[in-house]
C-alpha cells in the first residue's frame, strides 16, 4: 500500500471518528405553519363541496325523485321512505332551484313541484319543463279530477274508474273536442299519457280500469276544477246549439 492510499484511509477513519448524531431539523418558519394550517380546512371545505352536503341515501332519493317527477311508496317503497327521512334538506336543496317537495305520507306519494315566486315580478328559472294538453287531455282531466273528488269524499281511499264511465262523463263534452263517443284512440292515447305523468295508474288483469293516483289533487285544485268545468258546459252547450242550427 503507497503513502496515498494510506492517507486516503486515514482520512476515511478521522471523518467516521469525527461524526456525531444529526441534529433535528430546525421548524419552519412561523408564517409557514400558519399558512398550512389555513389552507386544511379551505382543503376540507372544499373536498366537502366535491362530495355533496347530503348523505348518499338522499341524493339517491333526490335524483330518482328530479327523474321521475312522482315517486309512490306503492312502485318505489325505499325511495319514498328515503324522501321522508331526508325531507328538510332535500326540500332545502329544491328550494335553490326554484323547485319545492311535496310529501303525502298518508297517500304515499312524494313529487316535485315549480315554486312559485313570491314576487310576480321575479324572473325564475324553471326547471320543469311545462308540456301544453290538448283540449281532450283537459277535459279528460277535468273528468278525472271530479270523480275522485267525489268518490275521496264518500270515504274511498282507492279511487278506481273505467273507460266507459270516463267516455260517459266526456260526452257533454265532445262537441268541443270535434271527436265522436266511439273515438276509442283518441281516449286510449289520452289514458297512456294521463298513465305517464303518474295521474292514472294501470290496474293489474284490466286494461279498462284505472286508479286514479293522489297526484291529481295537486294538479287540479277543487275550486278551480269546479269554474274550469262550468266554463267548459257553457262552451259545449253552445257549440251544440250551433251544430243542431
Amino acid at each position: 500500500m503507497n503513502q496515498e492510499q494510506a492517507d486516503f484511509f486515514e482520512l476515511l477513519r478521522g471523518k467516521s471518528n469525527d461524526l456525531s448524531p444529526a441534529e433535528p431539523a430546525s421548524p419552519p418558519p412561523q408564517e409557514e405553519t400558519a399558512a398550512s394550517m389555513e389552507s386544511e380546512p379551505q382543503r376540507a371545505a372544499e373536498e366537502g363541496q366535491e362530495a355533496g352536503r347530503l348523505p348518499p341515501e338522499a341524493r339517491r332519493a333526490l335524483v330518482g325523485l328530479l327523474r321521475h317527477g312522482v315517486v309512490m311508496a306503492s312502485d318505489k317503497r325505499r325511495m319514498f321512505e328515503s324522501l321522508c327521512r331526508h325531507r328538510e334538506p332535500i326540500q332545502a336543496h329544491l328550494a335553490d332551484m326554484y323547485l319545492r317537495l311535496v310529501v303525502d305520507e298518508q297517500a304515499g306519494m312524494a313529487l316535485v313541484l315549480q315554486r312559485q315566486p313570491e314576487d310576480p315580478g321575479e324572473d325564475v328559472t324553471t326547471l320543469i319543463s311545462r308540456r301544453p294538453l290538448t283540449l281532450y287531455d283537459t277535459l279528460l282531466l277535468l273528468v278525472l279530477r271530479k270523480h275522485y273528488q267525489e268518490r275521496e269524499t264518500a270515504g274511498e281511499q282507492r279511487v278506481m274508474i273505467d273507460s266507459e264511465r270516463i267516455e260517459n262523463a266526456l260526452r257533454p263534452f265532445l262537441p268541443l273536442t270535434q271527436s265522436s263517443r266511439g273515438d276509442r284512440r283518441q281516449l286510449s292515447g289520452a289514458l297512456k299519457a294521463m298513465k305517464e305523468r303518474r295521474i292514472l295508474a294501470a290496474v293489474r288483469g284490466e286494461e279498462d280500469r284505472f286508479e286514479i293516483t293522489p297526484v291529481i289533487r295537486y294538479v287540479v285544485g277543487a275550486e278551480f276544477l269546479e269554474r274550469l268545468l262550468e266554463e267548459y258546459r257553457k262552451l259545449a252547450a253552445a257549440a251544440a246549439s250551433g251544430d243542431a242550427s
